[in-house]
């Protein structure tokens, strides 16, 4: 069965293959990923950030300003408490902290109050904190409300949870949410959560805590995936504190109004840069600011379900299947399933540009994976298939026009017999019996196969046909498998030239007095291809044109050499032939009614 149907039992192995993908291990989801990033990355080009969500930022050039001021980084929380104050006096939506203030200034607690106080007053500062997968637990009942924690219809009151908490702040200043890095199997960042469920416990991110106290729509999901965007409006860090302690500041004083402003690191050496699909080293708070700009503006990406594509990458590798059994050029398949990827990519981007994401690219793989395979089994049997050609029909013609055939497709071992317009020869050695019974075998068979050499390299010689020997005879034919439009006068031209050859090699025989051959030609139909059982087939010609032509050989004895019938005469004639024809007569061919004239064919004299 498999080497019957080798491409439907290639695409009923790869089908259990992309099952277990799309609806068990996900190995080709990390394809899709990939390819998605490459087209946000080239999409987040063309989408500016919203101008009222403000990043401020403490980058290399903030730390080394301040330094004289703050000193090292960490610096004094009444840093942040005169930034407060200043950003709150503009009445902002909200100021939204990507810094954690776990662990408090034991040496200068009152730097901390400073900070307790502006955020106190400011009423509107959301600062993070994280979930851990180790350290010491907390009852999650315990925990103040403004953390945002809200038990579901089914929770385990008793449950604990492991938190990195705002210690710095009041418990009832810890209004905020996670900031966890959320990062694929690969680990590259391309969601963000919004909630995580412990024990029924809805521990809200910093993103959604900012949307259910707006009352921004939510996704009806554990996490979103991140629509990117460029452009946001970065303030250095130390710009705006220079600003906020002069006496006339040089800023606009409703630069925040009803703004959302982020205050985060990008400065390298404080360590939150993160590999997302914007690339390697993503600052942690531009992928804040992005998620809060999603939400504020329902712009996530929809994420569709990526096991119903299984179904594209089955039905892809079906229909490569089917080309290919259909014999359909490799060219011809790979040029459609190349337009079907670009239209596939198309899609793609479209659906980004409309916030859905389409992970098509695995099923594309899959098609490309199935198209190979089938190529390198179509090159194998188109290998095995030339190689049997040539041995099968180089026992009919000679070898470098078997592989010139081959190649411009005049043979092909698929194709059926068919009727052509063909030139036979038969040609016969007179008395071959009393030969053999005067001579040793081992002489006679020596004789024949010098004799058959000759002949047959001068048929070749002419484009001819070897079908086959049959005894101590010859039948050969012009017109297939290659196309001759001058088949009669290039058998006749063979034909003449065996007859010279033969006069030669008789001069060469010292013991052998009579040996003579008979020589017939004819033109017409035949049906000519590979005749005979699955097991042995030959390169045949059968027909009445090959009969008439066995019997013309037989008439030539007594008669002349070489007869041809009148059917190849004309043939010639229309292609202006160099040779003339002595006509013969009409003579009767037995199970013909209608007798035949024959002529015998010399080269014209110079």
């Amino acid at each position: 069965m498999l080497r019957k149907h080798p491409y439907f039992a290639l695409w009923a192995l790869l089908a259990g293959l992309i099952v277990l993908d799309f609806v068990g291990v996900q190995f080709g989801q990390i394809a899709d990923q990939r390819v998605g990033d490459v087209l946000q990355r080239q999409l987040a080009t063309q989408r500016p950030a919203h101008a009222d969500i403000v990043v401020v930022n403490i980058d290399q050039k903030s730390l080394e300003e301040l330094a004289a001021d703050a000193g090292r980084w960490p610096w004094p929380r009444s840093i942040h408490a005169e930034l407060i104050d200043y950003i709150a006096a503009q009445k902002p939506q909200a100021i939204v902290f990507d810094l954690l203030f776990n662990e408090r200034d034991v040496f200068r607690p009152e730097h901390d109050e400073a900070l307790r106080t502006a955020a106190q007053q400011a009423n509107k500062v959301y600062f993070p904190y994280l979930t851990l997968s180790d350290g010491e637990a907390t009852p999650i009942k315990d925990l103040p409300t403004q953390l945002g924690i809200l038990p579901q219809a089914i929770f385990d009151k008793d449950a604990k949870a492991i938190l990195l908490l705002p210690w710095v702040l009041n418990p009832e200043q810890w209004q905020g949410g996670t900031i966890n890095f959320n990062a694929d199997s690969d680990g590259i960042g391309r969601y963000y959560s919004i909630d995580q469920n412990i024990a029924g416990w809805q521990i809200p991110s910093l993103p959604a805590r900012l949307a259910r106290d707006f009352n921004w729509p939510i996704p009806q999901t554990e996490r979103m995936r991140i629509h990117w965007q460029t452009q946001r409006q970065h303030i250095s860090y130390s710009d705006l504190y220079q600003a906020a302690n002069r006496e006339h500041s040089n800023r606009s004083m409703n630069e925040f109004t009803d703004k959302i402003v982020i205050i985060g690191t990008a400065a390298p050496g404080l360590q939150d840069l993160r590999p997302t699909t914007m690339g390697p080293l993503y600052p942690g708070v531009d992928i804040l600011a992005t998620a809060i700009d999603n939400l504020k503006y329902q712009d996530w990406l929809i994420e569709s379900p990526r096991a119903p594509y299984g179904l594209l990458a089955l039905l892809l590798c079906g229909l490569l299947a089917w080309g290919f059994t259909r014999g359909i050029h490799t060219l011809r398949l790979a040029l459609a399933l190349s337009v079907s990827s670009g239209l596939t990519l198309g899609l793609m981007w479209l659906g980004l540009t409309h916030n859905y994401y389409l992970p098509l690219i695995s099923s594309l793989l899959w098609a490309w994976a199935y198209f190979w395979l089938a190529a390198l089994i179509a090159y194998w049997a188109e290998k095995n298939s030339r190689e049997h050609a040539v041995a099968l029909f180089s026992r009919f013609l000679d070898a470098r026009v078997v592989k010139q055939l081959i190649a411009s497709g005049d043979i092909d071992l698929s194709q059926v017999a068919q009727s052509r317009e063909i030139t036979v020869l038969f040609s016969d050695i007179r008395g071959f019996t009393s030969l053999s019974e005067k001579h040793d075998p081992a002489a006679v068979v020596q004789l024949l196969n010098q004799y058959f050499t000759l002949q047959v390299d001068i048929i070749f010689k002419h484009g001819g046909t070897l079908d086959k020997f049959i005894g101590d005879a010859i039948m050969a034919f012009w017109g297939a498998p290659a196309n001759d439009a001058e088949h009669a006068q290039h058998a006749v031209a063979a034909a003449i030239e065996m007859s010279a050859a033969l006069d030669a090699f008789k001069q060469q025989l010292s013991d052998i007095e009579h040996f003579e051959i008979g020589i017939g030609l004819h033109t017409g139909p035949a049906v000519v291809g590979l005749i005979g059982s699955a097991s042995r087939l030959d390169y045949t010609a059968i027909g009445d044109t090959v009969n008439l032509a066995s019997r013309i050989e037989g008439l030539t004895k007594g008669c002349a050499r070489i007869l041809v019938s009148d059917a190849t005469r004309a043939a010639c004639d229309a292609s202006a032939a160099p040779f003339e024809f002595i006509g013969h007569g009409q003579h009767s061919v037995k199970g013909r009614e209608q007798n035949v004239l024959l002529f015998e064919p010399k080269e014209k004299a110079l």
